[in-house]
């Protein structure tokens, strides 16, 4: 049976009552942190890895779900949009449907047994793929009742003497420990902005994004950013393609038309302000953009490798369509959804200009 709030507050106070003449100050620290029950919710394993051979105290579990790709529907009870979720994640190939869902449930368990702690404390970074994970984790605390849990966040986009600065999984154990102290309690305005942010992205129609985007995001200083990037996802008006896929021919075109896959992944994640796209997501575009009888680029295994042991090759269509000259979208239609808009058919129902840094409605743009 989970603690209540009132015994954790006798517990508490019948320790602070113990005599101390006995203990050492180093001991009295570690019993007073043994003492406190924390909860670390962060990225991925990497960061937990981290956190937990820091000597932090406390239990590391994970939000680690790639919200940036495929449907986030808004309006679904959390067991069905889990199982959504998980048929997606299965579909792409990341692990088997009931892997994914447990996963998933094992995520969410976290938020749902919040009460049970002392203090929730979120380990984020700058990125897309974090700045979902947090809103979404702020509106599931925001419709909760935390009674005297307290709830913690800590969301850096560098850390002194790591540069370039892609995330938490870059720092060693001592660095990551060395943030813990610079925690801030969650406010109101952060909460209200995630529920407002995590609302609009899982919307049917993506204009609420860009309104959000025009509101004060201060609160959370990188989510401007991070929304920004997700409307970039959306097919250019040149030609199409979504930003990382355009990124990728231009990588290879640069190349000289072919690359390995491993060069052709470093390539694109350099050209990103704040990488967020893994190399089993960017796989999953490659081969979308394979597949078509006029493909843009050709997959070729390197040897007996995996299929990450790829050449890419870029071909005359993808060259076609990295010029405006053609248009990936009409050559193969779409099926995508990002966040809760689903994009289907020969045409896409809303476009991302470039140019004009603005979503524009795909029945304006001219055949």
């Amino acid at each position: 049976m989970a603690e209540s709030s009132e015994s954790r507050i006798r517990n508490s106070q019948a320790f602070v009552q113990m005599p101390l003449v006995a203990i050492s100050p180093e001991r009295f620290i570690r019993a007073a942190r043994a003492a406190v029950r924390l909860l670390h919710i962060t990225n991925g394993s990497i960061a937990a890895d981290r956190i937990q051979r820091s000597g932090v105290p406390g239990k590391v579990t994970l939000s680690a779900d790639v919200l940036h790709e495929g449907p986030t529907p808004a309006g679904l009870p959390p067991e069905r949009w889990r199982k959504v979720r998980a048929r997606y994640l299965a579909g792409c190939g990341y692990a088997g449907y009931e892997e994914c869902l447990a996963d998933l449930n094992e995520w969410d368990r976290a938020v749902e047994e919040s009460r049970t702690y002392d203090e929730v404390i979120l380990w984020f970074e700058h990125d897309l793929f974090d700045q979902l994970q947090l809103i979404r984790l702020l509106d599931g605390f925001a419709a909760r009742d935390l009674g005297l849990t307290k709830l913690s966040l800590i969301c850096i986009g560098e850390f002194p003497g790591v540069e370039p600065f892609h995330g938490l999984g870059q720092l060693t154990p001592e660095q990551m420990g060395s943030l813990l102290e610079t925690r801030r309690p969650v406010s109101k305005e952060q909460l209200v902005l995630a529920r407002h942010a995590w609302r609009v992205f899982c919307a049917p129609e993506p204009v609420g994004l860009e309104v959000a985007l025009r509101r004060d995001t201060s609160a959370l200083p990188f989510l401007a950013d991070a929304l920004r990037r997700h409307l970039e996802e959306f097919p250019s008006t040149r030609n199409g393609l979504p930003r990382t896929e355009h990124q990728a021919l231009a990588a290879l075109e640069a190349a000289g038309g072919t690359a390995t896959f491993e060069a052709l992944f470093r390539a694109v994640q350099q050209t990103e302000e704040s990488p967020f796209l893994g190399d089993s997501s960017f796989l999953h575009r490659l081969v979308d953009l394979s597949t078509d009888p006029r493909r843009l680029v050709r997959l070729e295994r390197d040897g007996g490798g995996g299929p990450r042991a790829q050449r890419v090759t870029l071909t005359s269509t993808g060259q076609e369509v990295l010029t405006g000259r053609d248009d990936w979208v009409r050559i193969h239609g779409i099926d995508r959804w990002l966040g809760g808009v689903h994009l289907h058919g020969r045409e896409a129902q809303w476009r991302w200009d470039p140019g004009h840094g603005r979503l524009v409605p795909g029945a304006l743009i001219p055949e």
